[in-house]
């Protein structure tokens, strides 16, 4: 991809600044600059932002930092930077506010189960507040139920995998004959088949509420609103000079 271009250069050495800084600082990092759950204490307005920008591993960091230098650097190259920043940053966003819906749903799921069961809202939210739950709420909804409530209250989201599924769905747009390969399946496949593939996957995986370790909504949240923008750029013939 040749030299690195401007923005694209400083997000990776934020990113890899931040990711070293939560390997002195740990636990106090991700408290402070995941995306929790809004109504769990944890959770501050500037997460929404902050949490594009954390990494729960190397292997996490390397992946995103590799697609971000290798399907961002040529759409900052057409772009400019101010517009690359501007679709980036409003991916991660679209990503957030997905994942943070979906997780509203999940909660007020469970939420709804212990209350037919007889328990007081505040009630529960003050076990959840002191980092606890009751086994007794297994016998009062279905485990998934349960399981899926508690996860979206405790787990908190990190990674720039929202914002990367943007660039991926901007990229195929604008190099749809590209080919990419899989790790896992090393056969040319163009961008225009490849991206939406990937999609496909975090659809069928978050609907079917398969516990993957990953945010699948957040990837499918980056990748709508990167569709979006680009169908609303494309169909308007969006003046790149405007951004720059």
């Amino acid at each position: 991809m040749g030299r690195l271009t401007e923005a694209v250069k400083h997000l990776l050495i934020i990113n890899v600044i931040l990711f070293f800084a939560t390997m002195i600082y740990g636990d106090q990092m991700y408290q402070w600059l995941s995306l929790w759950f809004p109504k769990n204490t944890n959770f501050q307005l500037w997460q929404v932002v902050s949490h594009m920008f954390m990494h729960g591993s190397l292997m996490h960091i390397v992946f995103n930092m590799y697609a971000l230098w290798a399907f961002g650097t040529p759409l900052e190259r057409v772009w400019g930077r101010n517009k690359f920043l501007f679709f980036y940053f409003s991916a991660g966003l679209g990503s957030a506010i997905l994942h943070s819906g979906v997780n509203y749903y999940l909660f007020n799921e469970g939420m709804s189960a212990l209350m037919d069961a007889g328990m007081a809202k505040q009630q529960i939210l003050d076990i959840l507040s002191r980092g606890q739950y009751s086994t007794d709420w297994y016998e009062m909804a279905p485990k998934s139920t349960i399981d899926s409530f508690l996860t979206a209250y405790n787990t908190p989201a990190v990674g720039a995998s929202g914002a990367i599924y943007g660039i991926l769905v901007a990229f195929a747009f604008m190099y749809s004959e590209a080919k990419l390969m899989l790790i896992f399946l090393p056969i040319p496949i163009k961008a225009k088949y490849f991206v939406p593939l990937l999609i496909a996957v975090d659809l069928i995986f978050g609907i079917g509420n398969v516990n993957t370790g990953i945010a699948h909504f957040a990837h499918i949240g980056g990748a709508l609103i990167g569709f979006i923008m680009m169908w609303y750029w494309k169909k308007n013939e969006f003046n790149n000079n405007r951004w720059n």
